[in-house]
C-alpha cells in the first residue's frame, strides 16, 4: 500500500512515524515548508506544500488527513474525488451536512471512508468490547467516561465537544451497539474570552437503562483518560493511558495483564490492512456521522437548557 499524510504537525507526525514502520508511508503534505522538508528528509519520502499537487504527482492507493477539523471536509473531498481510500482524523466533518456529503463522496468514488477513532483500537477497550458482547459480567448500565487536561495548543478551530468529547462518544456508540435517543449536557467555557468551550458534561440516554456519562475538560492540569463500566455483576475500571484494567465483582478485584501496545499502530495497521483485504475498516464513515451528529445535539442540548430526542 501506498498511503500519503495530509498535515504533519500535532498528531499527524504520528501517523507519519507509524506509516513509515507498517512500510507504507509514500508521500507528505504540510503547508509549513520547512516542517515538510525536514519530514522529505528524516523519512525519504516527496513532499509537497500542495494537496493538489501531490495527488497529481503521486500514485497513491489512500491518505490520512490529520489538518484541522474545520479543512477535513476539503481535504477529504478532494481525496476522494482523486480515487483515494480516505482515513480522516476524528472529527470527521464540523457539520451534520458535510459528513453526509462526504458519505456520498465516498459511495460515488467507490472507496473506504474512515475516520480516527482511536480507542476502538485501544487493548482494554477493545477487550471491554468482547466482555460485554459475550455477557460475562451481566447487564451493562453505565459508562463513565473521564477525558481532562489541558487545551492542546493547535486546537483552535473547535470546542472541545468536537475535538476530545467525540472520542467518548463514539466509544460509547461502539460498546452499546447503538446510537443514544436523548441526550443531555450542559457546556462552557472557563476561560474567556474563548470562540469555543473548554468543558462539557454530557448524558447519553440508551435503550433500556443504559447510560453514558461523559465528562470531559481543557482545564485540569493533568491527563486523565478512564472510564467505569457498571454492569449487573460488577464493575470494569480502564485506564485508556496505562492500558491496566480492574475488574471487581463482589468483593473481589482481578487486574488482568496485557502487553502495551500502541493504539495507533494497531488502528493503522488495522486500516492497512482492511486496504489490502479490501474489506470496509472497523469505522465506518455512517459512524462519523452519527457521533457528529450527537455533538451538534449536545451543543443545542447545553444552549436550550432541555433534552434533545434523536429520532
Amino acid at each position: 500500500m501506498r498511503i500519503g499524510v495530509i498535515g504533519t504537525g500535532g498528531w499527524g507526525k504520528n501517523h507519519v512515524r507509524v506509516l513509515n514502520e507498517l512500510q507504507c508511508l509514500a508521500a507528505i503534505c504540510d503547508v509549513d515548508t520547512e516542517r515538510a522538508s525536514s519530514f522529505s528528509r528524516n523519512y525519504h519520502v516527496p513532499s509537497y506544500t500542495s494537496l493538489d499537487e501531490m495527488l497529481k504527482k503521486e500514485k497513491l492507493d489512500a491518505v490520512t488527513i490529520c489538518t484541522p477539523a474545520s479543512t477535513h471536509f476539503g481535504m477529504a473531498s478532494k481525496a476522494l474525488a482523486a480515487g483515494l481510500h480516505t482515513f480522516v482524523e476524528k472529527p470527521m466533518t464540523t457539520t451534520v451536512r458535510d459528513g453526509e456529503m462526504l458519505i456520498e463522496a465516498a459511495k460515488n468514488a467507490n472507496r473506504f471512508l474512515t475516520v480516527g477513532f482511536i480507542e476502538r483500537f485501544n487493548p482494554p477497550i477493545t477487550a471491554l468490547k468482547q466482555m460485554m458482547t459475550e455477557g460475562k459480567m451481566g447487564e451493562p448500565i453505565l459508562l463513565e467516561f473521564h477525558r481532562e487536561n489541558r487545551r492542546g495548543e493547535n486546537i483552535s478551530d473547535v470546542g472541545i465537544v468536537k475535538d476530545a468529547s467525540v472520542h467518548d462518544i463514539d466509544t460509547a456508540c461502539w460498546l452499546f451497539s447503538e446510537v443514544p435517543k436523548v441526550i443531555y449536557s450542559r457546556v462552557g467555557a472557563i476561560y474567556v474570552p474563548l470562540e469555543h468551550e473548554d468543558f462539557a458534561t454530557i448524558l447519553l440516554g440508551f435503550s433500556g437503562q443504559k447510560t453514558a456519562f461523559l465528562v470531559t475538560n481543557w482545564i485540569t492540569p493533568s491527563r486523565v483518560r478512564t472510564l467505569s463500566a457498571v454492569f449487573s455483576g460488577g464493575v470494569v475500571d480502564v485506564d485508556f493511558v496505562t492500558q491496566k484494567t480492574n475488574i471487581h465483582e463482589g468483593a473481589v478485584t482481578t487486574a488482568p495483564t496485557m502487553p502495551f501496545q500502541e493504539p495507533l499502530m494497531l488502528e493503522l495497521g488495522a486500516f492497512v490492512n482492511s486496504l489490502q483485504e479490501k474489506k470496509q475498516p472497523l469505522v465506518t464513515g455512517k459512524d462519523g456521522l452519527n457521533v457528529i451528529r450527537i455533538a451538534e445535539a449536545v451543543l443545542a442540548s447545553s444552549s436550550s437548557g432541555t433534552p434533545i430526542y434523536l429520532g
